[in-house]
């Protein structure tokens, strides 16, 4: 790979035809998207865009123009999930090109729903989420003054382009002169898809072709599981009553189980991730991915196995890279809703159970 630094943008080459592009996120650890730039014989195809925000993309157009080429001419759009760190410019990339976007269906049913949403009712559906799961009136208390405020801002996501054609799992995309074929990995969010570039490694490395990961598999960070809607709910301009908040039907951890299992046993060269940097060895972190989401699992039960807890509760409870107190606010969202996956895997394996009766909802070991 080599690495190119020149004014605003970072470009890397990849060999074979593929670039990569960092793409800023604005205020967030994560410090950019890898936005990858695929040569087709048509064109530029993108695999993810990166946030809509000016700062981001003015940097993606100057990495277009340093690898000699422009955002006019960018053929399509292929994205990993509905994310707003990877789906957010799309819309404008289409716009200035007339590029196609594709999705898997699943992750263009959120786009979908989330687009007809005002943020006043989706501040109410996450408050009424959180209150489900045990959330304390000091954590609601913030998001109810959001609502009487009723800026009319638009939050994150709520306005990103709907994808005009669909990813089917297993299926050739339609990149001229190249072999993407797409590989469904739901767990980070209903939808998201690995895309596995089946062409020989251009340093002749062994392995069966490169794997666009987006968030699912990534060298040095455990992907957030991702909580998926109820399908009963039929949008968030709707939201469920608490009884289907509190379903526990969906079982996110194994979906992303599964679905790390498989990428695992594909043997690729080389994982090219949204986040931090390219690294070889699919299969040894999907084996570290693994053990962590077993040990995550085995410190929840103990943790029950000592007294009946809530989602908000095991969460507070567990180990986290900072004590709970210095997680900041909106961390704390995206926290408590990882106990519940994995609470949601207890129960699916028969190793816990939620207690008839309780509200918010209280989880026992079996």
């Amino acid at each position: 790979m080599t690495q190119v630094t020149r004014g605003r943008a970072r470009v890397a080459d990849h060999g074979g035809g593929v670039r990569s592009i960092e793409v800023p996120i604005p205020d967030n650890p994560l410090g950019h998207t890898l936005v990858y730039v695929v040569d087709t014989d048509r064109g530029p195809v993108l695999v993810d865009t990166g946030w809509d925000d000016p700062a981001s993309w003015d940097t993606l157009a100057d990495g277009l123009r340093r690898i000699g080429t422009d955002v006019a001419d960018v053929h399509g759009v292929v994205l990993t999930h509905h994310h707003p760190d990877h789906h957010g410019l799309s819309g404008r990339v289409r716009e200035a090109s007339g590029a196609w976007l594709a999705m898997h269906a699943a992750d263009t049913a959120v786009v979908r729903r989330t687009r007809e949403a005002e943020p006043g009712a989706w501040l109410d559906y996450l408050a009424a989420k959180l209150a489900a799961v045990g959330a304390p009136e000091s954590h609601l208390g913030p998001l109810r003054e959001a609502r009487a405020r009723r800026s009319g801002r638009v939050l994150p996501g709520l306005r990103a382009a709907l994808p005009d054609r669909e990813i089917v799992p297993g299926d050739l995309l339609p990149l001229p002169g190249r072999r993407l074929r797409a590989i469904w990995t739901p767990g980070h969010t209903p939808g998201h898809v690995c895309l596995h570039l089946e062409e020989r490694h251009p340093s002749g490395r062994p392995g069966h072709g490169r794997l666009f990961s987006g968030d699912h598999l990534l060298p040095g960070i455990t992907p957030h599981i991702g909580l998926y809607e109820d399908p009963d709910a039929a949008t968030e301009t709707d939201p469920p009553p608490s009884s289907r908040l509190r379903s526990n039907r969906g079982d996110p951890l194994g979906d992303y189980v599964s679905s790390l299992e498989r990428v695992g046993r594909l043997g690729v060269a080389e994982v090219l991730p949204a986040h931090q940097h390219a690294f070889p060895d699919a299969a040894s972190r999907v084996r570290e991915l693994l053990a962590h989401h077993e040990s995550r699992l085995r410190d929840l039960l103990t943790l029950l196995s000592s007294e009946p807890l809530t989602p908000w509760d095991l969460a507070v409870r567990m180990e986290w890279n900072r004590p709970w107190a210095d997680i900041p606010y909106g961390s704390r969202n995206i926290a408590v809703s990882e106990a519940e996956a994995h609470v949601r895997r207890l129960v699916k394996q028969g190793r816990a159970e939620a207690i008839p009766g309780t509200h918010p909802l209280t989880y026992r070991a079996v």
